[in-house]
């Protein structure tokens, strides 16, 4: 693979997609089922069939494009990711994985021709939850069917029902209940880090081990609102100062608690919110992530005790709703030592890490084979105009994928 054409095809292709939802910041906005999602999704099947793969929509609109094997025609390679976008997000995210996986295909079959197993490029239809309050739209679909309620009566920011702009679209519920497609014996996705570390390091490769999981709570503190001149502080009850030593706690903890343990309070609300007015209560979130379910329920053990303690000591009442639970998600030893043996056999140098942030292969890994390949991301920034990764680390990452597919399915 020629290293500058590569670069240069990699970034027009970037550009070229980021063409469909172009926005008035500089960045994408490309949701579920809008119109430059449609034209997107319809540009990149013209783009999969002018080099002779076979495609296909499915009931609910992801894209599949498929390079046919000579050999185990039974046997599938799939890679690809999500083809939405965040509201005015940057050009690469779910976007170059897309890309990147047509390109390393597009090159495997001028070098080497037909290979032995079937290798299938998936635009994904919606991994964000931009338009809509549902994630992983897309993915979900491809493992099995949604239960049509769970998105019937959702509507976006406009008041658009999502079955109506679905419907509008040219696609509807899935109806089988076939779960992931047979044929699929591995699944590869190639991402842009959203972290920081791999260009902080200068490693031009990450050769993700693990997924995070997740936990998200809501915390409400309730103590007595009271006037901020005349209520002496050794009689307050305030919910301000409890969700602050919280909060204070939480991190403190996170970070005795060692890598890669993270915990983020991200949004905070104080009632009445009033500044002569001792809060009366607190709502917020918490946010915490680890490679390892195990971890996650110890941390979350420890944390529960000690907010209720300070919650008490200062008064207080807490509620704790554990929303979200989401299990840690290992990557296939196998594939991720394959990548690993490409690599070497490069002299690349590449870092096994995990990834802080949820992506569809976590949908897919509990079903088939799965690993995840990242590339830098300048600054660390993405759902962002401003994400940017370099040309040359692109163009590697589609070298690392293609050696991967060649490997897997030659």
């Amino acid at each position: 693979m020629g290293e500058l054409n590569l670069e240069k095809e990699i970034s027009d292709l970037v550009e070229w997609l980021a063409s469909y939802g172009a926005d008035s910041k500089g960045g994408v906005s490309r949701l579920l089922y809008d119109e430059n999602w449609v034209k997107a999704q319809d540009a990149l099947k013209e783009h999969f069939e002018q080099i002779g793969m076979v495609t296909k929509y499915d009931e609910v609109g992801n894209l599949f494009g498929k390079m046919e094997g000579s050999e185990f025609k039974d046997e599938t390679v799939a890679t690809g990711s999500h083809v939405d976008s965040v509201k005015f997000g940057g050009k690469l995210d779910g976007a170059f994985g897309i890309l990147a996986s047509y390109l390393a295909v597009k090159y495997l079959k001028e070098k080497f021709g037909q290979p032995k197993r079937n290798i299938e490029v998936v635009s994904i239809a919606e991994e964000e939850g931009s338009r809509f309050p549902f994630t992983f739209w897309g993915s979900k679909n491809i493992v099995g069917k949604v239960d049509a309620s769970e998105v019937r009566d959702i509507k976006d920011q406009e008041g658009v029902n999502f079955v109506d702009a679905m419907k509008q679209a040219g696609f509807g519920y899935k109806t089988s209940d076939e779960g992931i497609p047979a044929d699929w014996k591995q699944w590869l996705e190639i991402h842009i880090e959203q972290g920081g570390v791999l260009e902080i390091e200068k490693i031009p490769v990450g050769i993700v081990q693990h997924i995070v999981g997740q936990n998200r709570y809501t915390v409400e503190i309730k103590g007595e609102a009271n006037h901020a001149g005349t209520t002496p502080m050794k009689y307050r009850k305030d919910a301000g100062v409890a969700a602050a030593k919280i909060i204070t706690m939480i991190q403190e903890q996170a970070k005795d608690f060692g890598e890669p343990m993270v915990a983020t309070v991200g949004s905070i609300e104080f009632v009445p919110g009033t500044v002569n007015v001792v809060p009366g209560q607190a709502n917020f979130s918490i946010d915490i992530r680890h490679t390892h379910k195990d971890q996650i329920s110890s941390f979350a053990e420890k944390m529960t005790e000690k907010m209720e303690r300070i919650a008490e000591e200062e008064g207080c009442e807490i509620s704790i709703n554990l929303y979200m639970e989401e299990d840690p998600v290992p990557m296939d030893p196998s594939i991720v030592q394959t990548i690993v043996d490409q690599c070497d056999g490069q002299g690349l140098s590449y870092k096994l890490m995990h990834s802080g942030a949820g992506h569809d292969t976590q949908r897919f890994a509990p079903l088939v084979p799965s690993a995840m390949i990242f590339v830098p991301s300048r600054g660390g920034i993405s759902h962002n105009p401003a994400e940017f990764t370099y040309p040359r680390e692109m163009a590697e990452g589609v070298k690392v994928l293609a050696l991967a597919l060649h490997k897997l399915a030659y």
